[in-house]
């Protein structure tokens, strides 16, 4: 179905105000996926947190104008779906990772953080970045560390001290 030009604005101004908010994106060709897989994973990208749309790439193109994924604009070529990560950087990257160990057919194009543009090699690499409460509790793990070891010390201290008296 054609849309007028109303509809046209409308489908750019949600795209662009989700890819102002977002961390990262994943355009990939879903060429050959079925209804039902598509669902699927539109319905695994709500739960996740990740902005989930096929959209026209003249569409996608001028949505991004403007956004850090700009970038993104050359590569906009062929039947495409643009996630992005509203959470965290890696969420739309584990999206399109995990199912495409399912769903051969869903192959990435174009991975997109920080301004940058990078290939679809990329992808298990922004797929790997810890999500917001991983990096929390590494940071902690980190700054309690070395808390941990002077209570330890002191205590040996301690012990070694009632063990001479």
């Amino acid at each position: 179905m054609a849309l007028n030009l109303d509809s046209k604005k409308v489908v750019v101004d949600e795209v662009a105000g989700y890819a102002a908010k977002a961390h990262s994106a994943v355009a990939a060709e879903y060429r050959g996926l079925t209804v039902t897989e598509l669902t699927e994973l539109r319905k695994v990208a709500r739960s996740t947190g990740v902005y989930l749309r096929v959209v026209k790439n003249t569409l996608a193109k001028r949505a991004v104008a403007g956004t850090e994924f700009e970038c993104m604009q050359d590569g906009l070529v062929g039947p495409l779906l643009i996630a992005f990560s509203m959470e965290d950087p890696g969420s739309a990257a584990r999206l399109i990772s995990n199912f495409a160990k399912t769903h051969d057919k869903l192959v990435t194009k174009i991975v997109a953080i920080g301004g940058k543009s990078y290939g679809a090699t990329e992808l298990a690499r922004l797929a790997s970045l810890p999500t917001r409460d991983q990096g929390i509790a590494m940071l902690m793990s980190v700054m309690k560390a070395p808390a941990e070891k002077l209570v330890r010390t002191l205590a040996a201290l301690r012990d070694q001290m009632q063990e001479a008296a």
